[in-house]
């Protein structure tokens, strides 16, 4: 069982291309705030995770508090939690405003740009993944605040660079489906890292991406996933997975810092949460979706979670947005 499949079946995700860049040094490009840039580029997302891929030259990343991060060409480096960065060659007069290209990529446009100091040259793409804050408390908690990956050490990596090479070509500009294809590649280059993250990750790594790895905790995990509604105790989802249940509550706290029951309600919560939000479902409905057998019980949990029951909750959803438009 593939815990990080399921995990990622479960969250809604959306990834695009926005820019095709050959800048020469010096030059710098500021990435804007995640938190920022969001709601304009992937409407109905909370997480904004940017990353550039370098095809060639060389690049560096530089952000607030965090010493400079070099990227060569084959390697990607992504932003998890997306922090506003720098990333570029030299120190020039003037720094390229990313914001921009996203604000084109939101009318449909890619952003092919020749920009710089006039000297060596760095060819790379940027990208984001959109996704729900669930993403944030599954398999991006604890990660750094940036991760880089040569991609070309891998047959999958190196094929994906290839492919979004090809589809960025001019020789692409006007065909049929480019920006759907160029949805799905930067969707798929953001999984692979992810996966070429967790192989690289030492033996004593904690948290969900090792968690993920591990075969007792990982199988758990995709099992929770993948059935969330169902009536899981200890000894069932050990004997499921074919372990004992001490040594299935030791394996799965040491990497999630919590027992699989516990983890499981908190799931349910963040389940129930995106129904409430996007779904017309009653919350006796919801409650039954993710696993509870009476509304009263849901209620309680919920109230525990989230500081509000669930109508007050969809309430204060429905509030947030409609001040949100006016302003």
């Amino acid at each position: 069982m593939d815990a990080l499949s399921e995990a990622l079946r479960s969250v809604r995700m959306t990834g695009a291309i926005f820019l095709d860049a050959e800048f020469t040094a010096p030059w710098s490009f500021r990435s804007p705030r995640a938190q920022q840039a969001a709601p304009v580029v992937a409407p109905g997302t909370e997480q904004l995770i940017i990353y550039h891929l370098v095809i060639e030259g060389m690049a560096w990343v530089k952000m607030a508090g965090e010493p400079d991060l070099p990227v060569e060409a084959g390697e990607i480096v992504i932003i998890p939690h997306g922090e506003e960065h720098l990333f570029g060659n030299g120190t020039p007069d003037t720094v390229f405003d990313g914001g921009a290209t996203l604000h084109r990529h939101v009318a449909g446009e890619l952003s092919s740009l020749r920009w710089g100091g006039g000297g060596v040259r760095t060819k790379f793409v940027c990208g984001f993944m959109g996704c729900e804050r669930q993403a944030e408390s599954l398999f991006l908690a604890g990660l750094p605040t940036t991760i880089k990956i040569n991609i070309r050490g891998d047959a999958s990596g190196a094929w994906l660079e290839n492919s979004i090479r090809y589809l960025v070509s001019e020789g692409q500009l006007h065909q049929p489906g480019r920006n759907i294809l160029l949805s799905k590649m930067a969707e798929a280059l953001f999984i692979e890292t992810l996966r070429c993250y967790i192989k690289l990750l030492p033996p004593e790594a904690t948290g969900w991406l090792a968690g993920a790895r591990d075969p007792i905790a990982g199988a758990a995990l995709a099992l929770l996933h993948r059935r969330p509604a169902e009536h899981w105790t200890i000894d069932r989802l050990a004997g499921d997975i074919g372990t004992s249940r001490s040594v299935l509550s030791d394996r799965f706290t040491r990497y999630l810092g919590n027992p699989p029951l516990t983890y499981l309600a908190r799931w349910r919560m963040q389940l129930a949460s995106r129904m409430l939000q996007t779904t017309k479902a009653t919350v006796l409905q919801v409650g039954l979706a993710v696993g509870y057998e009476s509304e009263a019980a849901f209620v309680r949990a919920f109230k525990r979670e989230f500081g509000l029951p669930p109508a007050r909750y969809r309430k204060s959803l429905t509030e947030s947005t409609i001040q949100n438009l006016s302003s």
